[in-house]
């Protein structure tokens, strides 16, 4: 079998690479209707449950990272799993759909171990629903590249703790989450978030604001932090949360009104030049 031949170590080696960006690409744009028919195609059996099984055995080329992915997609359906007023599929429906979605992202990362009724039967559900591969990358809207400089910079926040221009812009950020109008700020992010959801980006949303979380508390690789780093959590809570805030404004600013997008925006300034910033 291939993954006897060579061991797959990073999601860049694996054989079946495009096949998994084009489902994870694909999660957070399903419509409803999609939903529902996820949901209707989706099937148990002795052998897909051992196909199951099989996929997410440690044995499967990087499973820590499908489980990881699971766990996104739950966060990613939250909304619909809760029955959210602006939700309009059954949550029973929204989480048997999610059935077929684990089962294909399961059978997409551990295709190089499983037979090909193995792999076919687990992804059949998502084949019916989307029978080519889509996009690699989800659909950041019309200010996609300022949403990926703003994700790109976060992680660079981390090395403050030694880096003088890192702790200045962190600084500055938490002076600006500090001092900001906090009923304005509610203003305009309940705003964001309402155009998110009639631009059908809401699941979208989700994924910018663990993806920023993510990078921001990504901890420094030289000293994990260490003393110069501020004993006060709330002050890097409040950062991280500034700057997720602006990378959702930056997800829906082609709709939003240019005065609330405005209150939201005003970190980008720092976090840009940031992002280009070389660390010793």
């Amino acid at each position: 079998m291939i993954l006897r031949a060579r061991r797959v170590e990073r999601l860049e080696e694996h054989p079946n690479l495009r096949g998994i960006l084009g489902i994870l690409a694909q999660l957070v744009h399903t419509s409803d209707d999609e939903l529902v028919q996820l949901a209707a195609e989706w099937r148990n059996s002795p052998s897909l449950a051992g196909a199951r099984d099989r996929a997410l055995s440690p044995e499967s080329p990087l499973v820590v990272e499908v489980l990881a992915a699971f766990d996104a997609l739950s966060a990613i359906y939250a909304d619909d799993l809760s029955g959210a007023d602006y939700v309009s599929v059954e949550p029973t429906v929204t989480a048997t759909a999610l059935r077929s979605m684990r089962d294909a992202l399961a059978a997409a990362y551990a295709r190089p171990i499983l037979s090909r009724s193995e792999y076919a039967g687990l992804m059949r559900p998502w084949r019916a629903v989307y029978p080519r591969v889509r996009s690699h990358e989800p659909d950041l809207g019309p200010s996609a590249a300022d949403v990926k400089r703003v994700l790109a910079a976060l992680p660079k926040l981390a090395v403050r703790c030694h880096d003088t221009r890192s702790s200045e812009v962190f600084e500055g950020l938490l002076v600006a989450a500090l001092t900001r109008d906090e009923s304005d700020h509610q203003e305009a992010m309940d705003a964001a978030f309402g155009t998110a959801v009639l631009t059908g980006r809401r699941r979208v949303w989700t994924l910018v604001r663990r993806s920023a979380a993510e990078g921001f508390w990504r901890p420094c690789q030289d000293c994990r932090g260490g003393a110069l780093l501020p004993a006060d959590p709330s002050s890097e809570a409040r950062v991280m949360e500034l700057c997720a805030d602006l990378a959702c404004a930056l997800l829906v600013e082609d709709l939003l009104d240019p005065v609330l997008c405005a209150r939201l925006t005003t970190p980008l300034a720092a976090l840009i030049p940031l992002q280009d910033h070389s660390v010793r």
